[in-house]
């Protein structure tokens, strides 16, 4: 059975591979034996073979992704890929960051420290739920570009919400507009198709080690070429240019003594999706999801946050819940029932938010739903504490 090849605990009933992902048992024996070989021998592993490795492992992902090696970079997370671009951007007074209310906290933290330094404004642009079509949430969002954005910023697919959003008519729109788009892809490789080439954004990020089951710290930066000469690394070190790679490459890839082994491991994690049909399993994974949508609807009441079908959800399905039961609902679940699944509040409303990966199966369904039964009446009482 695919759920075999996991690491997770099986008293667990895991429902929060977003957060952190969970990587693969083959994934995971060939990020080890990484880490032997650079113990072995740390001067040969970091000096002399560290350039060509770290090629050979961008290469695998590149191809993956749909760029050239030349034009991304391994990063620990999103999380550090936003903060090079923003902090290698320079924005005046009166200039304006563009993005909606469905951004990752971090993400939101990091625009407003960036532009209150500089006098600018960070402009969320409120998206009222549920959505309806593509093309009316393209018109919502373009509605608030003005004479001043600088940059228009975006996720391809929410943290809190899990929707995938219609990012391509977005950056269609911003290029005739000469507007420059960042696109935090931190969900999607792994969770969906991507050619960032074709996508046509001029930087994006996503993370390897969410649903391309990587070990934790594996992330990537794609610049667009003509971008690259302003990026500046958040950390000045050596460089390494044993390959003649760009200063791009060189000063963002090579900031002093670190275990690469996670980026190492992303071409065995790759040949995993292409050994186990993940195409398939990905489909199958989304009409699981479905089903969680219609719990969620029968367990909490209220409209879904997003027509049913494939537009906008992929692996991940939120639900929007409220009473006084909302901020216990992730523990108790823990508590009494081993379930993880994670309960988050943004913009004041809270969600509750199922990702489903391969090793979860009908069983697993079955358990959520008798948890959700078992425990929301109780702690959504008058008293919200039993």
């Amino acid at each position: 059975m695919i759920k075999d090849l996991f690491l997770l605990d099986p008293s667990v009933t895991f429902f929060n591979h977003g957060s952190f992902g969970a990587c693969a048992r083959p994934i995971f024996e060939d990020y080890q034996r990484w880490q032997l070989e650079l113990e072995r021998q740390p001067v040969e592993f970091l000096i002399r073979r560290y350039p060509q490795l770290m090629q050979t492992s961008r290469s695998a992902l590149a191809d993956f992704i749909g760029c050239a090696a030349d034009e991304m970079v391994y990063v620990p997370n999103a999380t550090t890929a936003g903060n090079i671009v923003a902090r290698s951007l320079e924005f005046e007074a009166g200039d304006e960051i563009l993005a909606t209310d469905l951004e990752y906290g971090a993400m939101d933290r990091m625009w407003a420290a960036v532009t209150e330094k500089a006098g600018a404004t960070y402009h969320r642009v409120e998206i009222e739920l549920p959505v309806s079509t593509s093309e009316a949430f393209v018109d919502r969002v373009w509605s608030e570009v003005t004479p001043n954005t600088r940059l228009l910023f975006m996720s391809h697919i929410t943290s809190s919400t899990g929707l995938v959003l219609p990012v391509e008519p977005l950056i269609e729109r911003a290029r005739e507009a000469h507007i420059p788009v960042f696109i935090d892809g931190a969900h999607v490789p792994g969770q969906l198709d991507l050619n960032i080439r074709d996508l046509g954004a001029d930087f994006y990020t996503g993370n390897c080690h969410k649903w391309l089951m990587t070990p934790k710290g594996s992330a990537f930066l794609y610049v667009r070429p003509e971008w690259q000469h302003i990026i500046k690394p958040l950390v000045v070190s050596w460089g390494n240019s044993s390959l003649e790679d760009s200063a791009f490459i060189q000063e963002n890839e090579y900031q002093g003594t670190s275990d690469i082994a996670a980026y190492l491991a992303v071409p065995a994690a790759i040949k995993f999706f292409h050994e186990h049909d993940w195409s398939r399993r990905r489909l199958q994974c989304r009409e699981r999801g479905q089903r969680i949508r219609q719990l969620f609807i029968d367990v909490f009441g209220g409209p879904a946050i997003a027509p049913a079908g494939s537009e906008w959800y992929a692996q991940l399905v939120a639900h929007q819940i409220s009473g006084p039961g909302s901020p216990l609902l992730q523990s108790k679940l823990y508590e009494n029932h081993k379930l993880e699944i994670p309960v988050s509040e943004q913009n004041g409303t809270w969600y509750i938010r199922a990702s489903v990966q391969v090793y979860n199966d009908d069983t697993d369904i079955q358990k959520l739903e008798d948890a959700l039964y078992d425990i929301w009446p109780s702690i959504n009482s008058l008293d919200g504490d039993r």
